[in-house]
């Protein structure tokens, strides 16, 4: 029985946390667009690395996870959170040896967007998948891409 054991405990050595390694990084991102309904910014920012980036729709919005945090916290406090429906979603798992590094985007409806694209990277950590980067962006179609650019320059223009 210990030699059993001995067995099982080098191969967790060796493979990792065994949670960790089945656990689908799909549902860490189903989990964070769970969290932003439920207006839970505790279980939110829990699935980001301490050194994770969210990108934001305007260009100013490049925020290190501690300062994405201090944005929503307010929102998160008063009940309210943000809600984006997976229309489809495409994930890999890099071909690293580690199988450590996941890449996605996905589809997303927003009442007051739309259509929208999420795209990021997710890294396996001791703790589990965690977000890395999380890039949320406007899908504009091609045929009206001018006029968005041309509205989009204009309020660049307007700005201080």
């Amino acid at each position: 029985m210990k030699t059993i054991l001995l067995i099982v405990a080098a191969l967790t050595l060796l493979t990792g946390p065994a949670r960790a390694q089945s656990e689908d990084p799909g549902a860490v991102i189903d989990a964070l667009h769970q969290a932003a309904r439920e207006a839970d910014g505790a279980a939110y920012f829990a699935l980001f690395t301490p050194d994770a980036r969210f990108i934001g729709t305007d260009v100013t919005e490049r925020w290190t996870v501690a300062e994405f945090e201090a944005y929503a916290t307010p929102y998160f406090s008063r009940g309210q959170g943000w809600d984006y429906q997976v229309v489809s979603r495409e994930l890999s798992i890099l071909p690293l040896d580690c199988r450590c590094v996941a890449v996605f985007d996905e589809v997303l409806e927003n009442a007051s967007y739309g259509t929208v694209r999420g795209s990021g990277v997710l890294r396996l950590t001791d703790d589990g998948w965690k977000i890395e980067q999380y890039v949320l962006s406007f899908a504009v179609p091609n045929d009206v891409a001018r006029d968005v650019v041309a509205v989009i320059r204009a309020g660049e223009a307007a700005r201080p």
